[in-house]
């Protein structure tokens, strides 16, 4: 019982919202990911999509880095080391806490 009260500690708040969780999960497995792209594996507004990514910039989990194709402005997104890290520490949690359920 003490380990499940550890695991529901360690859970990250930012993580809860599945918009952010699947930011997250595919910038653990892409080095980047544009605007367009988010929007279209979520299946987001622009709207809701850039406030949860405001919120994981601000938290420092995701860099933003903006350039152009052409004329046309590109917008990508990376996980930093803390986004990784706490990130990684929120889904151990979980595990773990999926373990002793099991």
């Amino acid at each position: 019982m003490n380990s499940f009260k550890n695991s529901i500690g360690k859970l990250n708040k930012v993580f809860d919202n599945k918009s952010r969780l699947g930011i997250m999960s595919m910038l653990m497995v892409n080095s980047a990911i544009n605007f367009n792209e988010l929007k279209e594996l979520l299946q987001s507004t622009d709207g809701n999509l850039a406030s949860h990514i405001k919120t994981l910039e601000e938290k420092g989990y995701i860099s933003v880095s903006k350039g152009f194709i052409g004329r046309k402005t590109n917008t990508t997104y990376s996980i930093t080391k803390a986004g990784e890290k706490a990130f990684r520490e929120h889904l151990d949690a979980l595990e773990t806490m999926i373990k002793q359920i099991s």
